[in-house]
């Protein structure tokens, strides 16, 4: 789950990390009155969506001359006007391809004075199974883009959770980004900080572009994007509380809530299968023979004839899909089951494109049988190949 800038920095501010005084405004009226409040002469004018990027992306129904979700402004009444400008807009970057997400909140906050523009990240490391710290002294650029070009400007390393965080990781850091004098103590005790918010609140990702060395030879938060591990939300109610869910595709909110593992792609064929594994190589081996997957979805294994019902409804809400595929190997999880609820969704709510289904283990006779005396027009497949072949050959004609 993540949450917006202005939240993360309010967590980081009750941990006491250094971060600059701000005001989310949700409404285009109280724009000037939250402006106010926050000392000048300069001030910043935030669009906050999941996805980065802000500032360099532009925005559907912009102008000419408007660029990017983040603007500078030297008054009270300038701030305000670029909040108004900003909020009920379409906001397109990098992250949120070419449909953009639409801007609900804007943060407004107090200007700062920036020497240098560093890089910092916290994240799991699923390789060493640890808490991985990873920086850089080109801040303000996209990581990936530095990796690509500079890789010799990124370290990376990771936290021994026996010891957790010590105060040489914080001088390493500090080593690695330049930093002099009191800078590197603050940089230690801040890295500290960053630590303890991360494993005390069960996140996944920190990180925070640019970590800015102040005019005043001071480091600072100047922006902050935080994902959490939403298997760990249940003892993180506060955290739970922040969610927005205007910020999540409506297929992937649907799907928890019937705790169904689904993710939204940009393909035409639409996949049911069970088993995370076996998701990944039924879109594989879409992508193999010339199509594109429209989603990675896992009906898990213990999934009742309700869920595969409701998952095969939220595949064909997708306007995109033109082809659909069962991919079920039964072991724990019952082909019968399958079979049951993937009629029971057509009879709800109609096929209107090909249907393939390949079904193996556990009752796969039974399931086979309960389909073919369905009525309804489903292609048999007998393997995963067989599969992949028959609903790339249907969608693509």
């Amino acid at each position: 789950m993540n949450i917006h800038e202005y939240q993360a920095k309010a967590l980081l501010r009750d941990y006491g990390a250094p971060v600059s005084d701000g005001r989310v405004v949700m409404k285009a009226e109280e724009a000037k009155t939250k402006a106010s409040e926050l000392d000048g002469p300069l001030w910043v004018v935030k669009a906050q969506i999941h996805a980065g990027g802000r500032g360099k992306g532009h925005f559907k129904e912009e102008s000419a001359g408007e660029k990017g979700g983040v603007r500078l402004a030297k008054s009270v009444e300038e701030a305000a006007e670029e909040a108004k400008k900003m909020l009920g807009r379409t906001l397109v970057t990098h992250q949120t391809g070419p449909a953009g997400k639409q801007v609900n909140r804007i943060y407004i906050e107090a200007g700062s004075g920036i020497e240098t523009e560093l890089y910092l990240a916290l994240l799991v490391d699923r390789q060493t199974s640890r808490v991985s710290f990873v920086c850089s002294t080109e801040g303000g650029m996209d990581i990936e883009e530095v990796a690509a070009s500079t890789p010799e400007k990124i370290l990376s390393f990771s936290v021994d959770p026996a010891t957790g965080y010590q105060p040489f990781h914080g001088r390493r850091i500090a080593f690695a980004l330049g930093l002099e004098g009191p800078q590197v103590k603050q940089c230690v005790s801040l890295m500290g900080t960053l630590y303890k918010v991360f494993t005390e609140r069960d996140m996944e990702m920190l990180e925070i572009n640019p970590l800015i060395v102040t005019d005043g030879g001071d480091l600072k938060v100047l922006d902050a994007k935080f994902g959490f591990d939403g298997n760990a939300l249940y003892r993180q109610p506060d955290i739970a509380n922040l969610r927005d869910e205007t910020e999540e595709d409506s297929k992937e909110l649907e799907a928890s809530k019937y705790d169904l593992n689904y993710i939204a792609l940009d393909g035409e064929i639409g996949c049911m299968v069970n088993g995370a594994g076996l998701a990944m190589a039924t879109m594989d081996i879409i992508k193999l023979y010339g199509a594109e997957p429209a989603n990675f979805l896992d009906v898990g294994g213990g999934a009742t004839k309700e869920k595969v019902t409701e998952a095969f409804k939220i595949i064909t809400s997708d306007k995109n899909v033109k082809g659909i595929l069962v991919n079920i190997f039964g072991g724990i999880m019952r082909c019968d089951v399958i079979a049951e609820g993937v009629i029971a969704a057509v009879k709800e709510v109609g096929l209107e494109v090909p249907l393939v289904v390949r079904l193996e283990g556990t009752n796969v006779d039974k399931g086979k049988e309960i389909i073919a005396n369905s009525g309804l027009n489903v292609i048999a497949a007998d393997d995963l190949k067989d599969g992949a072949q028959k609903i790339v050959k249907a969608v693509k004609g």
